[in-house]
């Protein structure tokens, strides 16, 4: 037994609109022509910058393997490193697969300057902190790994205050253009 036609299925079907309109923003055309293909820069970390964003993974971990925790120093320390580690990280990440080329709306030498000047004050003052917190009598067992850290970030900040100038030049000429 058949189904029963129904009166909507009996009528003759419309007829059709066939015209479609498109619309897109310059965003979104220069965005997806521009991002085909995803490139790489292994040379980059043979670079002075590239080095300089390394380097802070060392002052974090030798903090991480003491009792940082029961020192609040430490822990302002631990703060700025882990943070300033995680965005070199991703900076790092879109230095090397180019990225910043496809996203050209985006100031990177203003964004590279600004990053890496409070990257190094910020530093300084941990430092700071961290040498001057460093003494036998807190817990000599952690004292070593604590003097190195307060080595290793002096060493960092030297490397985003070189970061900084190189920033600062970058930026400048780009300004003068």
């Amino acid at each position: 037994m058949e189904p029963p036609v129904s009166q909507a299925q009996e009528q003759a079907p419309r007829p059709r609109s066939h015209t479609v309109t498109t619309t897109s923003s310059s965003f979104t055309a220069n965005l997806s022509a521009s991002s085909s293909t995803l490139a790489y820069d292994r040379e980059f970390l043979r670079t002075l910058p590239g080095l300089f964003m390394v380097l802070g993974l060392l002052v974090w971990t030798l903090i991480a393997g003491t009792e940082y925790f029961l020192y609040p120093a430490f822990g302002w320390v631990m703060f700025v490193a882990v943070f300033y580690w995680v965005l070199t990280v991703f900076f790092l990440i879109i230095y090397m697969t180019m990225t910043y080329t496809r996203i050209p709306q985006v100031p990177w030498t203003m964004v590279g300057l600004c990053f890496n000047g409070s990257a190094f004050v910020l530093y300084l003052i941990a430092a700071i902190v961290d040498a001057s917190s460093v003494t036998k009598e807190l817990d000599s067992h952690n004292y070593n790994s604590w003097a190195a850290s307060s080595f290793f970030a002096f060493v960092v900040t030297s490397c985003y205050a070189g970061n900084t100038y190189f920033s600062f030049i970058s930026w400048q000429s780009r300004t003068l253009q």
